[in-house]
């Protein structure tokens, strides 16, 4: 990979230190348990080739290759390998990053800055291993007319995959993503490890939608951080309710510029056996800065640590942290931290957090109305589960309800 980066940041050297430490939150893998590389893919110039198995495992995670129509562009990721990148609009970039790089002598500014390659021994992990990973830029004044979609599919036994995203909505632009991240691999084990850096800068609005699809053998160690400039607008949405082994993830927005606006969604279903560690963290530094976090909950069986944390840098910040969760069966567990810290006068943060179960006379009104009892608690685990997303395309918000639906059939 060809990189513009000044001499003095030598990122392997940072990468070799950190590789050595500990991690500090959530379960502690062993990357020795996994290989660092994987052959070479064929590229795809069209990508509704792929195999039958190949595409319908892509679809849970969002991604539609046979009609592409409602997409402005595509990348694909098998292992280590991008193996396709389109896109249809003027004015849209969508390509390997190690391209990228060598195309644009200015990206080496972008490359580690939202994310420091020392901030774990994952990223450094990404850093030192076979890496590539998707170029996303939407040209200023630019608006999407579909979402880019991108898929991050793992084949390969024991491999750590890594990832290095980068994605810039330069001034006043608009860019919609639907990232979805899946396996071939029934229930043996692998490790994906994504780095994603966002840029959003003056007046531009990021919306990016985050659906998962593993399995029970999985170890997934996602790093993201936005950097939002005056006016920006960074909406995250994550979906992950099917099986894994174990998940930590914490993204950082850091709302820099004033009237600069960060909101994170999640909805986590926890299968037995599975072990969650899931946050956000929004920074707001910018004077007028806004940021809203809710989560979405529910174990079957499995444990979750669902965590916010916001922070208050300049006036006139407003931030809302909201935790719900619901418990299916007596082996899960569900774990709210949410914190709010200010560091000046005219601040407004506040949080609420709840965890329970299906009020029984609420089941017991809706079969007094003619449904059975899985009826009515699927009826309510549905109203838990919907998450109305402020800002939110009506096109993504129907990906986003399909996501939820047809995931709730697995674990109802």
């Amino acid at each position: 990979m060809s990189r513009s980066i000044k001499p003095a940041e030598n990122y392997k050297e940072k990468a070799r230190t950190a590789a050595t430490k500990k991690a500090t939150m959530g379960e502690d893998i062993d990357l020795t348990s996994y290989t660092r590389s994987a052959e070479e893919h064929p590229y795809q110039k069209d990508p509704s080739k792929l195999p039958r198995v190949t595409k319908n495992q892509m679809l849970s995670a969002g991604i539609m290759l046979d009609d592409p129509t409602q997409r402005t562009g595509t990348f694909i990721q098998i292992d280590n390998t991008p193996i396709h990148s389109s896109v249809k609009q003027d004015g849209v970039e969508v390509m390997p990053v190690s391209e990228a790089m060598k195309k644009y002598d200015w990206l080496g500014d972008y490359y580690w800055k939202a994310v420091p390659v020392d901030t774990d021994k994952y990223t450094a992990s990404v850093e030192l291993g076979q890496n590539d990973g998707y170029f996303i830029r939407t040209q200023p004044g630019t608006k999407t007319d579909f979402p880019v979609q991108a898929c991050l599919y793992l084949s390969k036994a024991k491999l750590a995959q890594n990832v290095h995203n980068i994605i810039i909505a330069e001034e006043n632009s608009e860019l919609h993503i639907i990232t979805g991240c899946t396996t071939s691999l029934g229930n043996e084990p692998g490790m994906h490890l994504g780095v994603s850096e966002f840029y959003i800068k003056k007046g531009a609005k990021i919306t990016f939608t985050m659906i998962h699809s593993w399995n029970p053998e999985f170890a997934v160690r996602p790093r993201t951080a936005a950097i939002i400039e005056d006016n920006g607008l960074f909406l995250s949405n994550y979906v992950l309710m099917k099986p894994v082994k174990s998940l930590q993830m914490n993204p950082i927005a850091r709302c820099n510029g004033e009237n600069a606006t960060a909101r994170f969604n999640s909805i986590l279903v926890a299968l037995p056996e599975s072990n969650m560690d899931v946050g956000s963290r929004v920074f707001l530094n910018g004077k007028g800065a806004r940021t809203e976090i809710i989560s979405r909950a529910i174990t079957t069986g499995g444990h979750i640590t669902a965590r916010g944390y916001i922070e208050g840098n300049a006036p006139e910040v407003k931030g809302h942290l909201e935790c719900r969760g619901l418990i299916l069966d007596n082996r899960g567990t569900i774990h709210a931290i949410p914190e709010l810290k200010g560091t000046l006068a005219g601040i407004d943060l506040y949080h609420e957090a709840a965890i329970g179960k299906i009020a029984e006379e609420e089941v017991e009104y809706l079969m007094a109305r003619g449904l059975t009892r899985d009826e009515a608690t699927a009826t309510i685990v549905r109203g838990f589960l919907h998450v109305d997303i402020e800002g939110l395309p009506p096109m993504l918000n129907q990906e986003l309800q399909r996501a939820v639906k047809v995931s709730e059939q697995d674990f109802m």
